[in-house]
Parts: C-alpha cells; sequence; structure tokens
C-alpha cells in the first residue's frame, strides 16, 4: 500500500522572465517501510520535490497536483498549522552539510535531547531530565556511535561530518518518523564513510520499518535493499522501475547515460576520454519545449519537441518517444 502518492506535481516560480515550471507533471509513489531513491543532476528538481512533500513551501511558488497524498491527509488540502502536525510527527529529513544545521553554541547533548518528544517522557522533571539523556545516549548507540557520553559532551566543530552526519540521522530519528527524506547525505564524505551511513540508513529503515527517499546525483551511491529507483531530470520524470530494471535494464536514454557515467570500468585506459551526457544543464529561463531531455539526447528526433507520453508496463514506467527497448 502506498503511504506517499503524489499524480501530476506541478511547481511554478515567479521570476523576472515570467512563471517557470520547475517541475513538470512529475508522480511518484511510496509504498511503508520501501526504499526509494530518487537520481537526477544537480537542478534537476529534485530538493525542491522535498521541500513540496514536507511543506516548506516558498510564497512565490504555485504548487498544483492531481494528488498529493501523504497516507489518507490531503497535503494540499491542509492549513499551516495542520500540515505542521501532520509533518512533524510523521516526517523528517536529513540535509546535505549536517554540520551547518548543527548550533555551535550547544552541545550534542542538548541538541539532541531536544529533538526527542516531550510527549515520550513520564514522570517530574528531574526523571524526565534523567530520561531525556538516557534515550540521547541510545540514539548514538542505534546510529553506531559507541561514545555516546563522550560525543554529547562535545560541540559541533570538535567532531568530523561523518559523525555530524551520524548524529543528524538520530536527530530525524528521534520521534520515529514514518517517512525519511534524505537529500545527498554524504556529499564530498570519504567512500568509507559514505558506505556506513547508507547501511546504517537500510538498517534503519528494515528495523523501524521506515520508508526513506533518498536523493542522490548518483546511480552507484544507494542504500542497500533500495527497492525502487527513479530518475529525473529538470522537473520531468524520465524512468521509475524496480531498482533490478533500472540497473540491468533501462528504458531511457537518461537512464542510460547516468549508468555509464557511474559504473565507470576501472580498466578505462589513461588519458582516455570517460562517458559523459554531452552539453549541460539548461537554466531555468530557458527550459526546452517537449521533452527537456531533447538537446542532450543521442536518441532525439523532431517528435522530441512534443511531450512525450509515459508508458507504464506494471511496476516499470518511462517517457520517451523512442526508447532503448525499440532497438531489442
Amino acid at each position: 500500500m502506498n503511504i506517499l502518492d503524489i499524480r501530476n506535481l506541478t511547481i511554478e516560480l515567479d521570476t523576472s522572465a515570467g512563471p517557470v515550471k520547475v517541475i513538470d507533471k512529475l508522480s511518484l509513489q511510496l509504498a511503508e517501510g520501501e526504499i526509494h531513491t530518487l537520481v537526477g543532476e544537480s537542478g534537476s528538481g529534485k530538493s525542491l520535490l522535498a521541500k513540496a512533500i514536507l511543506g516548506f513551501i516558498n510564497p512565490r511558488w504555485k504548487i498544483t497536483a492531481d494528488r498529493l497524498w501523504w497516507r489518507h491527509y490531503d497535503l494540499l488540502g491542509l492549513n499551516p498549522a495542520q500540515r505542521r502536525i501532520v509533518t512533524g510527527r510523521d516526517m523528517a529529513m536529513i540535509f546535505q552539510n549536517p554540520g551547518s544545521y548543527l548550533d555551535p553554541n550547544h552541545t550534542i547533548g542538548e541538541q539532541l535531547s531536544e529533538a526527542i518528544p516531550s510527549g515520550e517522557l513520564k514522570g517530574f522533571y528531574l526523571r524526565r531530565r534523567t530520561d531525556r539523556k538516557v534515550r540521547a545516549e541510545r540514539l548514538l548507540h542505534r546510529v553506531g556511535i559507541k561514545q555516546a557520553k563522550e560525543i554529547m559532551q562535545r560541540y559541533p566543530y570538535e567532531i568530523s561530518e561523518g559523525l555530524a552526519q551520524k548524529i543528524s540521522i538520530a536527530m530525524a530519528i528521534a520521534h520515529s518518523p514514518k517517512l525519511l527524506i534524505a537529500d545527498e547525505p554524504t556529499t564530498a564524505m570519504e567512500p568509507s564513510t559514505r558506505a556506513q551511513i547508507y547501511r546504517l540508513l537500510g538498517k534503519l529503515s528494515a528495523s523501524q520499518g521506515m520508508s526513506i527517499l533518498m536523493i542522490t546525483q548518483d546511480l552507484t551511491t544507494m542504500i542497500p535493499n533500495s527497492q525502487r529507483t527513479s530518475l529525473v531530470y529538470c522537473g520531468q520524470l524520465m524512468e521509475s522501475g524496480t531498482t533490478e530494471q533500472i540497473l540491468n535494464k533501462p528504458s531511457h536514454p537518461y537512464t542510460q547515460a547516468m549508468l555509464e557515467m557511474s559504473l565507470l570500468d576501472q580498466s578505462v585506459a589513461p588519458k582516455s576520454r570517460l562517458p559523459t551526457l554531452s552539453g549541460a544543464i539548461p537554466t531555468l529561463q530557458n527550459l526546452p519545449i517537449g521533452c527537456r531531455l531533447g538537446p542532450r539526447c543521442p536518441r532525439a528526433r523532431r517528435a522530441c519537441i512534443q511531450t512525450p507520453p509515459t508508458t507504464r508496463k506494471k511496476q516499470h514506467s518511462f517517457a520517451c518517444h523512442f526508447p532503448l527497448s525499440e532497438d531489442e
């Protein structure tokens, strides 16, 4: 059963050149306990989608959708106060650059204790204070931090970036959210630290039944056991399906290009040209008509100036006039 159901979501921004559709009729579904990876180049609208789900909406945005439902709530039909209640209770987000979201004036323990919901604490003031400390230590142990008591006494500038990300995850799961959105949580991290963070998120999803929407630019940076993967480009959904389908039998040229750029063969000759997608992602003021990948697509033809229809086959969907499956 889908707990997040998005149908034909469109987000328009008011710019000096007029309104621009930064997200154009994007659909996405997320089942309970599912790990869904959302892949796209920088500027594709991935973070904007996350903010729309969480309700971090700018007054300059115009959001429309056939459906934007979280469980049995119509998110677009809720007023701001109701939206904050639903988001605060059921959702959480892990941001890029975790150190910038930690207060340098307070210890890790103080900030983590504050993230624990007061409704879960019992007893009088002193007992509640002790309970907060114990729960904070348990959260640090859960995310793989062994020296919990020592870390709680430190300030954000005294810890590494990988450790700061683990702490941000601990703060995000403090109220046991049903949906966790991870927006490129391992940017600029070492490969070993990155793999550790992904294993941690996979374990949390399995142990708590938590749904995860993982946002990334690279198909190789996936949480283990990711069930579904979607690729978005310039606000348009290119392809969506099971992770196995996407990795082993892609239908969209963009998916194939992202795979070729991500899964680089280690035997590439020195100084040889690496696989890339020609051109660059367009600016908001110069978005192409029809299929937005058209100017960069190696299979583009005249028909691509029209928006391609979405083809659906069981759990697999793609939007392309000339898919790779035509070659078979």
